[in-house]
């Protein structure tokens, strides 16, 4: 069975399910419930679903607290203000200290669409990457949520889930057996490793199919966790095929590239090329529309795979 749930409709589900099996479980919201999907919670958890309304930096602060006192909070916002906006709490109240803390960031990269650059977050992964012991974790689909977020709130500290809200093409289905730690390899191949994250997986595989008619054997590789990210995967590929692209919805400074790009360079130097958002602000405008401006497309996929090949 696939699920055809959107992203936060998943998210409320799970995270009921878990509140009714843990009592130490805590949702704080920063005024965006209904737009995320978790407003029913505070129905049927009214003292434990809470909206600390716009202050994100109070509800990080917050969570903080209760996780030094043993609760095991999920904080609830979009990924603009999940990550840029509460980095020195992400940083000193919770990794520094230790803390139990899991932070929902949805509306990812290009994903928030109509609401522009100022909520198109292209960073958050390259600011938050390099703070130590931060989980970073980023859902390819609704059943990869619905499989992830059990797992993840069992872990022992600070993680960052990334998501879009909506719709999301379906890659996995129910026999999928989740591992945090773990890329997936979702299909097998020769002549290039095709490694992608959030929604860039689907358009990966699309890539593969084009490319298996002009006779190109490509590798494809979900890396869900981006810190810590699975080397062994990585590095076994690359071995095998000799040449990389990377596919992510992020700027390719500090996220998914840079990650690969350390893995490679210090263990296995092969020639690399980077789809994603070159360095720029994100603006106003549907997905289909963003997809192509910022050359992230299927298409765009292929020509990189063809422009790697020549550099092998």
């Amino acid at each position: 069975m696939v699920s055809t749930l959107e992203m936060r409709e998943v998210l409320s589900k799970t995270l009921e399910d878990l509140m009714e099996k843990d009592k130490k479980i805590i949702l704080i919201d920063a005024d965006l419930a209904s737009a995320n999907g978790t407003l029913s919670l505070r129905k049927k958890f009214p003292d434990r679903a809470l909206d600390i309304g716009i202050s994100e930096q109070n509800m990080a602060s917050v969570a903080a607290g209760m996780s030094a006192y043993g609760l095991k909070p999920f904080i609830s916002t979009f990924t603009a203000f999940a990550s840029r906006r509460i980095c020195d709490q992400i940083a000193i109240s919770m990794l520094y200290a230790k803390q139990n803390v899991k932070i929902i960031a949805t509306d990812s990269g290009i994903s928030s669409q109509l609401n522009g650059g100022t909520h198109m977050s292209v960073e958050d992964i390259g600011v938050l990457r390099s703070i130590p012991n931060i989980v970073i974790y980023e859902a390819v689909d609704s059943m990869q949520l619905l499989k992830a977020l059990p797992v993840i709130a069992d872990y022992n500290g600070v993680v960052y889930i990334r998501m879009v809200r909506k719709d999301t093409p379906p890659v996995f289905d129910d026999n999928y057996q989740f591992d945090l730690f773990k890329g997936d390899l979702l299909k097998e191949g020769s002549d290039v490793t095709i490694i992608a994250s959030g929604i860039m997986v689907n358009e990966a595989l699309e890539a593969s199919k084009i490319l298996a008619e002009e006779n190109i054997n490509a590798e494809v590789i979900n890396i869900h966790t981006i810190k810590p990210i699975d080397r062994e995967c990585i590095i076994s590929s690359a071995k095998k095929t000799g040449s990389v692209v990377t596919c992510e919805n992020h700027n390719i400074i500090g996220g998914l590239y840079s990650a690969v790009c350390e893995v490679l360079s210090d263990e296995c130097p092969v020639p690399i090329k980077a789809i994603g958002i070159k360095d720029h602000f994100g603006e106003v405008g549907k997905l289909p529309f963003l997809m192509n401006k910022y050359e992230m497309t299927k298409e765009y996929i292929v020509s990189a795979v063809k422009e790697v090949l020549e550099l092998k």
